[in-house]
């Protein structure tokens, strides 16, 4: 009998029926045009986009351009790539314009797909982020694609690491811009250091589509994002700890696998204050529980992290002597990320590579917040259901689930659970030997490198040949997929979530032509085509009738979408395929969180060796695991998140602050305002309102003054004058500093002054800016702790986080004024000596000013005074002339001239 909810779905349709419904009548519209479209000349395509640009920067709505944008686009894309779109891709592309992320199947062309809504959104000249995972998925789509954009009139861009900065500024000026997240995150980051917004790589955050939406907006959420600079060296205190972690026993630690968490037992501890001693690293007397022991627990508890929590292999590799973590959720090798808090430096001592030195912050941000920042987000992935909730409360992003092209046609068979891995392992083989003897391709999905290495070794044994895929391989990674499909082909690969890559059946036909002619460069690439998709189509037919692929997956991940993920390289655009998932009760999601009714059935039943038990319920035991996981993380990135929005509010005023600076021509009220503000808060200091004069403290004053304004006044006797109150005494020192401030823009000239108070408040916050994110995350490592006393950390940590931002705020006020007054330009001599100094320091032949005669006045100048071999140029400075600011200086050096001869005293 049909319970209440799914008859009424069956009645009226799910909320899902509705929303794909509701846009069928536009996908009319849009197919209507189609006649309208064909005709039109290349040219005309491009006249079409520059109509609804005026259009559209005219003030008319995107909703409004839909249907032409898209009609337009589609006959693009039909001649730039001989692909036209199905219908179910405009659906896509409809609700990726709307803020929506589309969950379609792999296979339903998500690439293409994306064309649609960046054609639309960049018609109003404000630029659209096409977000990838990887650095080969962002240039290998911004080239396909830059085919159908480049014939509608669109300029197209792609950012990846180390690029040069002026192609990078241009990547970002395109209509369309490819890029992997990090690389946005990051640019972010370092645009919020620059020093004028010329030098500046982005251009703001109109609209994003992000490609495998849940791997990077969850998946990675927990990560932060880190711009760091190296601290003070530690090495040698990581190896000397490291050494005691292999004398540390079971009893001596606690492990929490669900949480990921190791800390040591009292006994524990005990152990360790012992060791530390003998090892002469902590004094005699001392104890670990002492303030003074801060560091040393630190540095001992990461230790312990690296040797019982990361294991090589699994969450690491080491290549080429340096440690290179493992994504967990795709696989690949993540290089130039590195782990913070110094574990990383633990895992390094722990593997007897060279250490690398720890880094302090200098500017940071999540995934989330970044994201965030978009005016309009919208995401594209083959599995994102599961997550609806989270997209939903995090991003405000709806999940819709646009229809396959073709009905999915695959098998997917219930788990088999073994009581072994062993055991698990041999049917895996047993399964995979069946399948091979009938040719059927199959793809073996395995959890860690060291798994599918050893699975590789099993099947090697019995003369099964196999490609395998995983952090160690990942230069092969194009290949290895596109072969994946190939009649008998058996692939063993680590989590090919967000690969980007489909696995076509009988294998890809455009690297089987690439091999051909890469064989036979003289041969004709029509020719070439045209044979090898005659022996494709054969290929295919016979791997049809094999079955199509067979996913085998030898494990459960903690997230159904993952699996999901694995399951759906089969039966993509209504090819046939199977799915099945070999299980063991040793398992880490088995052995963690399954449950213990499943252990007692599987008794129960009385398994024999070599037996596995196959029962929908045992899916539904795992299903109920799996969401009890995805529904603990999730609770962990809200929580991560809450903390982050606390220095997310104070990093956008920060940002905020210093765009206006970088923008402003003349900066002197600012700097006026702060050095205001300072001195009302002295004057508040030492002679407090409605106070009596005979308890003002007009000495600390003075001295304040004179140290921080460089003034010597005469506080005490204007103090002692009848009916001189202390506003009064604030306004004469308001003067006086005014005064300060226009003979200094007299000594330095109106231009330069102005490019000196810039320079000086950039330096400032960004000096306080880094000094506030390490108090910040000292605070976020101990507030946890203030739960033990009933008081809730997040709250503790927004109104401590408050109070140190607006210290930081007060310290920054100082800071600039304080360096504003003290500024002074240099003397000839002071100028002579610094730049003897500079060319010494160069190795240069130094002949000093005063063995030179000096010039007269008319006289052109005579030869150099200082030389180096090489071409000889004028480098005496008093002959430079008005050099600008962030011109090179021309005394050669390569600095910019207010990092050399024009650095400021």
């Amino acid at each position: 009998m049909l319970g209440l909810g799914t008859l009424a779905q069956k009645v009226f349709g799910t909320p899902n029926d509705r929303v794909v419904s509701s846009v069928r009548p536009l996908v009319a519209k849009i197919n209507a045009l189609e006649p309208e479209f064909k005709p039109l000349t290349d040219q005309g395509l491009k006249d079409k986009t520059a109509e609804l640009q005026r259009r559209a920067q005219g003030g008319e709505s995107l909703d409004a351009l839909l249907p032409e944008a898209f009609a337009n686009c589609r006959e693009g894309a039909r001649r730039a790539l001989g692909l036209r779109a199905y219908d179910v891709q405009l659906m896509g592309g409809i609700f990726l314009h709307k803020g929506n992320i589309a969950e379609m199947k792999t296979g339903e062309g998500k690439t293409l797909v994306s064309t649609f809504p960046a054609y639309l959104n960049a018609l109003t000249g404000k630029g659209v982020h096409v977000v990838t995972v990887n650095d080969y998925l962002a240039k290998r789509d911004a080239a396909w694609m830059s085919k159908v954009h480049g014939a509608l009139g669109l300029t197209v861009g792609v950012v990846y690491p180390f690029q040069a900065e002026d192609e990078k500024r241009a990547a970002y000026r395109c209509d369309i811009t490819y890029a992997t997240n990090n690389e946005l995150g990051f640019d972010y980051l370092r645009d919020n250091m620059k020093n004028s917004i010329e030098e500046m790589a982005q251009r703001g955050h109109n609209y994003a589509i992000v490609d495998e939406v849940d791997s990077i907006l969850i998946d990675e959420a927990r990560t932060p994002l880190i711009i760091s600079g190296p601290s003070q060296d530690r090495s040698d205190l990581y190896v000397a700890v490291d050494k005691l972690i292999p004398s540390v026993t079971e009893e001596h630690y606690k492990l929490d696998e669900k949480t990921r968490n190791v800390t040591f037992t009292e006994e524990g501890n005990d152990f360790v204050e012992e060791e530390l001693t003998r090892a002469g690293l902590l004094p005699e007397g001392q104890s670990l529980y002492d303030p003074e022991s801060t560091t040393l627990v630190h540095h001992v508890t990461q230790a312990l992290r690296a040797h019982k929590l990361y294991l090589r292999d699994q969450h690491y590799i080491v290549r080429d002597g340096e440690v290179m973590l493992i994504d967990e959720f795709t696989g690949r090798m993540m290089k130039g990320r590195r782990l913070s808090e110094g574990l990383h430096q633990a895992i390094e001592a722990k593997e007897g590579v060279k250490i690398q030195p720890e880094n302090v912050t200098l500017a940071s941000v999540t995934f989330q917040n970044y994201f965030r920042l978009y005016d309009k987000l919208s995401g594209m992935t083959g599995t994102a259901a599961t997550e609806a909730e989270e997209f939903m409360e995090i991003y405000k992003l709806g999940v819709v689930e646009v229809p396959t092209n073709r009905g999915v046609n695959r098998t997917d068979e219930h788990d088999q659970v073994f009581r072994t891995a062993r055991e698990k392992y041999l049917g895996v083989v047993a399964s995979i030997k069946e399948a091979h003897a009938k040719r059927q391709p199959i793809l073996v999905g395995t959890t860690s490198i060291e798994k599918s290495e050893m699975l590789s070794a099993m099947l090697t044994q019995e003369g099964i040949p196999h490609n395998v895929l995983n952090a160690r391989q990942h230069e092969q990674e194009a290949q290895i997929v596109a072969d994946a499909g190939k009649l008998g082909a058996v692939t063993i690969a680590t989590n090919m979530a967000g690969r980007g890559t489909d696995i076509q059946l009988g294998g890809s036909v455009d690297m089987k032509v690439l091999d051909a002619l890469a064989a036979d460069p003289e041969a004709d690439p029509d020719e070439v085509r045209t044979r090898v998709e005659a022996e494709h189509a054969d290929e295919k037919a016979k791997v049809l009738e094999a079955g199509g692929l067979f996913v085998l997956a030898t494990e459960r991940h903690e997230s159904r979408r993952i699996d999901n993920q694995l399951r759906g390289r089969s039966g993509r655009q209504g090819d046939p395929g199977r799915s099945a998932f070999f299980l063991s009760l040793e398992d880490d999601l088995m052995r963690i969180f399954g449950s213990e009714r499943l252990d007692k059935v599987l008794s129960t039943l009385g398994m024999k060796e070599g037996e596995a038990i196959v029962h929908p319920w045992v899916n539904k035991s795992l299903e109920k695991a799996q969401a009890k996981v995805e529904a603990r993380n999730f609770d962990m990135r809200k929580n991560l998140l809450k903390f982050d929005d606390v220095m997310n509010d104070q990093r956008k005023a920060i940002f905020s602050q210093r765009l206006e600076i970088m923008a402003a021509e003349d900066l002197s009220e600012i700097a006026q305002d702060m050095r205001h503000q300072m001195i009302e808060d002295l004057v508040d200091i030492h002679m407090p309102p409605k106070s009596y004069p005979d308890s003002w403290d007009t000495e600390g004053l003075h001295a304040a003054i004179q140290e921080k304004l460089t003034l010597d006044l005469p506080i005490a006797a204007w103090a002692a004058e009848e009916g001189v109150d202390q506003m009064a005494v604030r306004d004469r020192i308001f003067a006086a500093s005014d005064e300060l401030m226009a003979e200094k823009v007299e000594q330095f000239g109106p231009e330069q002054m102005k490019s000196i108070e810039k320079q000086v408040l950039l330096q400032a916050i960004d000096t306080k800016w880094r000094e506030h994110l390490m108090r910040l995350e000292h605070l976020r490592s101990v507030v946890g702790f203030r739960g033990y006393a009933q008081r809730d950390p997040l709250s503790e940590y927004k109104t401590e986080g408050f109070a140190l931002f607006e210290t930081m705020l007060d310290s920054l006020r100082q800071d600039v004024t304080q360096r504003l007054c003290q500024i002074r330009p240099l003397t000839e001599e002071e100028r002579q000596a610094m730049l003897a100094q500079l060319m010494q320091q160069r190795g240069v032949n130094i002949q000093t000013a005063a063995a030179a005669p000096e010039p007269e006045a008319d006289a052109a100048p005579e030869a150099p005074i200082l030389q180096e071999e090489g071409p000889s140029e004028d480098i005496d400075p008093s002959v430079w002339g008005d050099v600008g600011r962030n011109d090179p200086c021309p005394c050669g050096s390569g600095e910019k001239f207010k990092h050399c001869h024009g650095r400021l005293v």
